[in-house]
């Protein structure tokens, strides 16, 4: 069976999800929690990423995010791969730690009912599984692996920058105050205890939906047929091998800042004529080098480029070495003298 086309536009929202292998655990204690936590933050910063909603569960996890660019298969691709690297050095494992392809179903994010039934879907994952048990007392605030306690109860200061918090709150008329917060989980935990456990969360479906449709379970897009039908456009247009220019008034937003490899390219141009590199000299500098060690931190911190890449583009001969000098790098109290061109490049670069 040939394998569903990923829609990519600026600003698009997704219901991304992926299951372990052979839908075996891929969370076994909490540092393995805090550990996808840290990586999707890394990510998001990586790319821009806003995620709306998240949920751990045991072996499979579920994002609700918006891309301000058409970047989701390079985050998802970096995403994944890193957190399968991760998983298996500190396990001792090795192979696959996903399954099938993540899911990745295009969300019509701008129609409230979407988006709302899809938060909620999200935040009440834990219901349906019985993780907790709202009719015994328990509260959604019961489970701390989903950003309803990770994050819309908690005060802006103490969440995540990259949870998109303000805009989840004002999609319920809530605002982001202890009252609103508070609100929010009330809402959850009166619907958990209202609505048959096993299908908590989970919206009516109506015999006329369009069968292309996600029910949050399935289809390739949650949003009206309207929007499906919009949708169909994109992703002739990339069956086709069309690359549409940006508008000019998109070029002028902050989410005209790309993170993909042509951004990668820049940084390291701008950074090698900075270092006063050559690419001669390059090829003959060690690659535990401050000016390439914190090249590699710039490349790895703000854009989707891989260690892989990093390593053939400053030839630091692997990507376990930039690994390896990447942690000595962050271990350090302070950082290498550099040359001052090359640090005000880099805070230059810091600061955007």
């Amino acid at each position: 069976m040939a394998r569903s086309i990923r829609i990519q536009s600026a600003g698009a929202y997704y219901h991304v999800m992926a299951r372990g292998n052979r839908r075996e655990d891929i969370f076994h204690a909490d540092d393995d929690r805090r550990f996808f936590l840290h990586t999707l933050g890394q990510a998001c910063e990586m790319t821009g990423w806003r995620v709306q909603a998240w949920v751990l569960m045991s072996n499979h996890y579920h994002l609700f995010l918006q891309t301000p660019e058409p970047n989701l298969v390079a985050g998802m691709s970096w995403l994944q791969n890193t957190l399968t690297r991760r998983y298996n050095v500190r396990h001792r494992k090795w192979g696959r730690l996903f399954g099938d392809r993540y899911k990745a179903v295009v969300v019509e994010g701008e129609d409230r009912y979407h988006y709302q039934t899809l938060m909620d879907y999200i935040h009440l994952n834990p219901v349906r599984a019985r993780m907790i048990r709202p009719k015994a007392g328990q509260s959604v605030l019961d489970y701390p692996w989903s950003s309803v306690a990770g994050g819309y109860a908690l005060p802006a200061a103490k969440r995540a920058k990259w949870l998109d918090a303000g805009a989840g709150l004002k999609a319920f008329n809530l605002a982001d105050t202890a009252a609103g917060r508070r609100g929010m989980v009330e809402r959850l935990d009166k619907r958990a205890a209202g609505e048959e456990t096993k299908s908590c969360g989970v919206p009516p479906q109506s015999e006329e939906v369009d069968a292309r449709a996600s029910h949050l379970r399935r289809g390739w897009y949650w949003g009206t047929q309207a929007f499906g039908e919009k949708m169909r456009e994109p992703a002739a247009a990339m069956l086709r091998g069309d690359r549409r220019p940006k508008s000019r008034a998109y070029k002028h937003t902050p989410q005209a800042r790309a993170h993909g490899m042509a951004e990668a390219e820049r940084y390291l141009k701008e950074g090698l004529a900075a270092a006063g590199l050559s690419a001669a000299e390059l090829a003959q500098t060690k690659g535990s080098d401050p000016r390439k060690v914190v090249l590699a931190r710039l490349l790895w911190s703000r854009t989707v480029a891989s260690q892989e890449w990093i390593a053939r583009a400053l030839k630091m001969r692997s990507a376990a070495n930039v690994s390896q000098q990447l942690r000595r790098l962050a271990k350090r109290r302070s950082g290498p003298k550099l040359p001052g061109e090359l640090e005000a490049d880099l805070r230059t670069h810091e600061a955007a």
